[in-house]
C-alpha cells in the first residue's frame, strides 16, 4: 500500500532538475494505495456484507431461540404428547454453543438447527391442534345428530299444541348457533399483538394463528381444558381468534381464563359473535374495515 523511498541521508527531501521540476523523492510513495483503491473499496464491501450478514443470523437466532423456548414450555404444560425433555436438552445444547461460536458459517449451523427445533414443536403443536379440531367436529356431529333424532321423534308422536310449542322452544333453546367466521386479515389487524408469537414471527395462514393461540393461552394463565372448550364450542379458528382479542386487551382482562370460560358458555347458547369484539378494536387502533365472511 506504500512504497518506501529511502535516501542517502535516511531523510526525506527531493531533488529537482534544472528546470525545477521533481527528479526524485525521498520519503513515502502513495502511488500503490491510489492504483489498488477499486479494489479496497471491493473489499471494504464484502466486509460491510459479511458484517450485515452476521447482524442478521444472530437477529434469526434470537427469535428462533424465543420461539423455541416459549413452545416448549406451552407443550409440558398443556402435555402435548411429545418427547420435551429430549427437545429441551437439544435446545440447551444448542444455546451452549453460542459461547464459543464467532464465524458466520458456527452461527448458521446453530441457527439450523434451533430451526429444526422449532420446526418439531410447531408439528407437535398442530398435531395436537388437529385432534382437539376433530374432537370439536366430532361433537357438532353428535349434536346434529341428537337434533335429528329429536325432530324426528316429535314429527313421528302427535302431542298437543301446548306441548309442542314448549318443545320447539326448548329445541330453539338448546340448538347452538355456529360462530361466524371472519376474514383472517381482519382479525390480524384487529389483533396485531399475536403476530409476534406465530411461529416464524408472522402469520399468514390460519394453521400458524391457532399453533400461536396455543403459546398464548400458556403466557396468558389460561388452562388447556378452558381453550380446549372454547375450540368446541367456537371452532378452532374462532377460538384462535377470540384469544388474540384477549391478547389485544390482556391489560384490561383481569382473568383472561374466567373471561374465555364465559364466552365459550355464550358460544354454547347462541349468544357469542365474535364480529363485535373484533370491530370494537379496530375502532380502538381507528381502522376503517369492511366486514366480510370469510
Amino acid at each position: 500500500l506504500i512504497h518506501r523511498n529511502d535516501s542517502p541521508n535516511g531523510k526525506r527531501y527531493a531533488r529537482k532538475d534544472s528546470n525545477g521540476a521533481i527528479e526524485t523523492a525521498y520519503g513515502f510513495n502513495l502511488a500503490p494505495l491510489l492504483a489498488r483503491a477499486e479494489e479496497l473499496a471491493g473489499m471494504a464491501q464484502q466486509v460491510a456484507d459479511a458484517q450485515r450478514a452476521l447482524k442478521l443470523i444472530k437477529e434469526r437466532i434470537t427469535l428462533a431461540r424465543r420461539d423455541v423456548r416459549k413452545l416448549i414450555s406451552a407443550g409440558v404444560e398443556d402435555a402435548v404428547p411429545g418427547n420435551w425433555q429430549r427437545i429441551e436438552a437439544l435446545y440447551i445444547a444448542t444455546v451452549a454453543r453460542l459461547r464459543v461460536a464467532k464465524q458466520a458459517d458456527d452461527l448458521a449451523d446453530i441457527l439450523e438447527d434451533l430451526e429444526l427445533l422449532r420446526d418439531e414443536c410447531v408439528n407437535l403443536m398442530e398435531n395436537q391442534l388437529n385432534l382437539v379440531k376433530s374432537v370439536a367436529n366430532g361433537a357438532v356431529i353428535r349434536q346434529h345428530i341428537q337434533n335429528s333424532n329429536t325432530e324426528s321423534t316429535n314429527e313421528s308422536e302427535p302431542r298437543s299444541g301446548k306441548e309442542q310449542g314448549e318443545k320447539s322452544r326448548q329445541a330453539k333453546k338448546g340448538r347452538q348457533q355456529p360462530v361466524k367466521a371472519f376474514a383472517l386479515s381482519m382479525v390480524l389487524r384487529a389483533c396485531p399483538e399475536i403476530v409476534a408469537y406465530g411461529p416464524t414471527g408472522d402469520i399468514s395462514t390460519w394453521r400458524e394463528l391457532m399453533a400461536a393461540a396455543v403459546t398464548v393461552r400458556s403466557m396468558l394463565g389460561v388452562s388447556p381444558s378452558a381453550y380446549q372448550q372454547a375450540c368446541e364450542a367456537m371452532g378452532p379458528e374462532n377460538a384462535a381468534a377470540t384469544m388474540a382479542a384477549i391478547l389485544e386487551r390482556a391489560g384490561h382482562i383481569s382473568s383472561p381464563g374466567g373471561y374465555l370460560r364465559d364466552l365459550t358458555r355464550r358460544a354454547e347458547r347462541g349468544e357469542f359473535s365474535l364480529g363485535p369484539m373484533l370491530m370494537a378494536l379496530l375502532r380502538a387502533r381507528g381502522t376503517a374495515v369492511s366486514v366480510a365472511a370469510g
